[in-house]
């Protein structure tokens, strides 16, 4: 990073000083959305399945399950899963799908399989981001991608895409995991929320079995 950068940086840090702040900026726009969609859906209870460390997302959503269970990579693969099938009411992966080894079809189709009839399945991923093995990297989805891999099922409750072209200077100062601060007025929570359809870094769809 240069001195340019490392200023900058210095400067955003400052500026954040005292104030409250939630996720970093690829995620500050997305679970606001999620959060949204959790608090009108009709039933957050039941059995609740969590694709490779997804768990954050039964706080976004604001679930309220009996029991959550956690199918982590390697362990797990989101291809072939050992559970029995329409055994939850929720399945989870929080940028899960752009990593998976394999066809995302399949994938889509394992978690419509282990769902019970009306249970919802919520799926975060990446469009416009730079590569980031976890072993592995693979694939990139638009939200039209999203609904497609979901097209036999029963209702599409909600699917998006969020990102701007601007973000990418937050990165390269160096700050792209620093929380975002609530607080409007902030250069960085205006950028957090401005949304270019045309370029989005982040995509998510909610979708109901």
């Amino acid at each position: 990073m240069n001195l340019y950068r490392k200023l900058r940086k210095v400067v955003w840090q400052v500026s954040m000083t005292g104030l409250a702040r939630g996720p970093h900026i690829t995620r500050y726009y997305m679970y606001d959305r999620l959060r949204s969609i959790g608090a009108r859906l009709p039933d957050r209870t039941g059995r609740v399945l969590s694709i490779s460390h997804s768990e954050n997302l039964v706080d976004v959503m604001k679930l309220q399950p009996c029991e959550v269970v956690s199918a982590n990579y390697p362990e797990h693969n989101i291809l072939a899963l050992s559970f029995p099938s329409a055994s939850f009411d929720y399945v989870l992966s929080d940028q899960v799908l752009e990593h998976v080894e394999g066809s995302p079809q399949q994938a889509i189709d394992e978690c419509y399989r282990l769902l019970r009839p009306g249970g919802i399945a919520i799926h975060t991923t990446c469009f416009v981001n730079p590569i980031h093995g976890a072993p592995g990297d693979f694939w990139r989805f638009t939200p039209e991608a999203l609904s497609l891999l979901h097209r036999n099922w029963s209702q599409v409750i909600e699917v998006g895409g969020w990102g701007n072209l601007q973000v990418w200077s937050i990165v390269q100062d160096g700050i792209r995991f620093a929380g975002i601060p609530h607080a409007d007025w902030h250069p960085l929570h205006r950028l957090a929320v401005r949304n270019d359809p045309l370029w989005p870094i982040v995509t998510w769809i909610v979708v109901r079995k």
